[in-house]
């Protein structure tokens, strides 16, 4: 074996500070930003890794498995007996058929496009039961796979330079809604598949909204990788918010809207990377973009708006790790006024990890629950939500660890 080969964590039975090591490397991260990363040093990292230092408490293994996006908790402890999803969540019953559209090579003029106008129309009735429906994925997985054809018809039949822009601009939106049902689920290069596809579509359309919907995407795919990926992240996002920024004097709500949200996911990569500065600077600017935005505006795909910034303020605070901020932020932000369902929940989620930090587990757990109640989907698919009620099941307080038990069971973490 040459000197710089590695081992394969998943195939071979390593003790868990070499899984770690070997995790690590794959993530680009030293010792020291894993430590730092962890809350602890370069020194205890190094001491687990050499076996000095013993597995640490499973609140700390979930909180590196966290850091490092494992798969499954598995691949880092070697027990199979921790055999939980975290950042990859369940595959879909729908995941094989929106696969075979999206691998589907259709040739010729043989599939009869619908009028684009009738296409749009189902697309943006697509997005309204995506935010309303408690079981989203389910509600546009059954969409997908006839839009993806469709769209596909409708830019194959175009005759005309505007008519084949405007075709790619809906294609590139099929897409986007498209990733956000592939997503978290255990097949990423079918993820990276519809994300580049929307970007290259998005492109072809000249659409400046397509073009910012498709890069928020994908900015949000590279972040997911880990932060060896945070540099290709920034790049995506302050390229295109260059590219729109010659626009927005005279660019509509959608257009203002995507530029915001760009904006902040900018503030949402520095706060992963524990840059404080840079990421409230970020999520200030975005912030007085969503004030230009009309009242009552609520941007179809990415949800940013004026009341969505309260939920913003809380992501920034909890990927900062400032526990007591977190919960001042969640106190000040309104769930109730966010209209998307997955989105609310996903609030309720990031509300949760911050009363987690604050030392409130309690709380934690029952907002959890309400995030449940709101979208069931999205929990079970968030890897943030998985630690935390996992963490509870080991708590000392029977009470709590019934609770977390409980939840633990309706999110399939544990037998029921």
């Amino acid at each position: 074996m040459s000197s710089d080969a590695t081992l394969d964590p998943y195939a071979h039975p390593l003790v868990f500070g070499q899984r770690l090591q070997i995790l690590r490397t794959r993530r680009g991260l030293t010792r020291e930003q894993l430590g730092g990363l962890a809350g602890r040093s370069g020194s205890w990292v190094k001491g687990v890794e050499t076996g000095r230092l013993k597995t640490p408490k499973l609140e700390v293994v979930l909180r590196l498995a966290e850091i490092l996006r494992v798969r499954n908790l598995s691949d880092l402890t070697g027990d199979q007996s921790l055999h939980v999803d975290l950042f990859t969540g369940p595959g879909h019953a729908r995941l094989p058929a929106v696969k075979a559209a999206v691998d589907a090579f259709p040739l010729g003029s043989d599939h009869e496009p619908p009028p684009p106008a009738h296409l749009r129309a189902r697309l943006a009735r697509a997005w309204s039961a995506r935010h309303s429906a408690p079981h989203h994925r389910d509600t546009i997985g059954a969409l997908l796979p006839d839009l993806i054809r469709d769209a596909q018809a409708v830019v194959r039949q175009a005759e005309t330079g505007p008519d084949w822009r405007a075709a790619h601009a809906i294609l590139a939106e099929v897409y986007s809604l498209c990733q956000f049902f592939v997503a978290y689920q255990p097949d990423a290069a079918l993820l990276w598949r519809v994300a580049e596809r929307g970007l290259i579509a998005a492109r072809e359309s000249e659409d400046p909204h397509a073009i910012g919907v498709a890069a928020w995407l994908a900015a949000q795919a590279h972040r997911d990788c880990g932060p060896s990926h945070f540099d290709a992240a920034d790049a995506v996002t302050l390229r295109t918010l260059a590219h729109l920024e010659p626009l927005l004097p005279d660019a509509g709500a959608d257009v203002l809207a995507i530029a915001g949200a760009l904006t902040f996911e900018a503030g949402y990569t520095a706060a992963r990377r524990g840059e404080t500065g840079t990421a409230w600077r970020y999520w200030d600017q975005a912030r007085a973009m969503a004030t230009c935005l009309p009242q009552g505006y609520y941007h179809p795909v990415t949800s940013f708006s004026r009341a969505i910034m309260g939920a913003h303020a809380v992501t920034v605070a909890v990927e900062l790790h400032q526990g007591g901020e977190s919960v001042r932020q969640a106190a000040a932000a309104d769930a109730v006024a966010i209209p998307s369902r997955p989105r609310r929940a996903r609030h309720l989620i990031e509300e949760a990890r911050g009363y987690h930090l604050d030392g409130q587990p309690d709380v934690a757990l029952a907002t959890l629950a309400r995030a449940h109640e709101a979208a069931p989907e999205t929990i079970r698919y968030n890897g943030y939500a998985k630690r935390i009620v996992l963490e509870e099941t080991e708590a000392k307080n029977p009470a709590r660890r019934r609770r977390a038990s409980e939840l633990a069971a309706t999110l399939g973490l544990l037998a029921a």
